[in-house]
């Protein structure tokens, strides 16, 4: 299954920002992009430049090789409604964040292991891909033998204070959730400008 396997904090200094599920601290101490004259980089960004950055903000908050975050765009565009809400929609319900939303896991990587590696059930039944569009009624959990050692080592007091987005519904005793309804963009924290991803791919 393809991934990126680079450098995490290099690709979000080039954007200029932290990641968004807070890995990545060496972009706090090098606030500036990487390479040889990241320090005298700076002007006005083009139009194209403008959107492409979006672009790439979103893909790497969900961890997502170019192909497949175009795959989701040209789905996004041929369904109705609004092309950026759907797309926003499609990659929040990917298995692996919704893991990550749940508050299972720190980051949307570490979901991402845990899905490949075994781990989750999706309606009592092994799922080991972190792209599974989960859908509303569907409960996600952490597997029994996994789930045991988890507790042990988890302060499950911090798990159910984390917060759970309105359109999932976790009980953190039984180390699962259910996604209620699919999300409104209202719902999704990412702060990304999907109009510009709209408008990028539609050059």
């Amino acid at each position: 299954m393809a991934r990126y396997t680079g450098p995490t904090a290099k690709r979000w200094r080039r954007l200029g920002q932290m990641p968004p599920d807070g890995s990545g601290t060496a972009v706090g101490r090098r606030n500036y992009p990487p390479g040889q004259h990241g320090l005298r980089r700076g002007g006005k960004l083009s139009e194209y430049a403008t959107q492409l950055r979006e672009k790439q903000k979103a893909r790497y908050t969900y961890g997502l090789l170019e192909r497949q975050f175009r795959n989701y765009y040209r789905k996004a565009d041929r369904q109705t409604g609004v092309t950026g809400e759907n797309l926003m929609r499609a990659l929040e319900l990917r298995l692996d964040n919704v893991v990550f939303r749940l508050g299972l896991t720190e980051t949307r990587s570490e979901a991402r292991q845990l899905v490949t590696h075994g781990h989750v059930l999706v309606d009592g039944k092994r799922v080991k891909s972190p792209s599974y569009a989960v859908s509303p009624g569907e409960e996600v959990s952490l597997g029994e033998r996994f789930g045991k050692g988890y507790k042990e080592r988890t302060d499950m007091d911090a798990l159910k204070g984390k917060g759970t987005p309105a359109w999932l519904k976790l009980d953190a005793a039984k180390l699962s959730g259910k996604v209620v309804t699919e999300p409104a963009r209202t719902d999704i924290d990412a702060a990304v400008n999907e109009q510009l991803i709209v408008e990028f791919y539609s050059r």
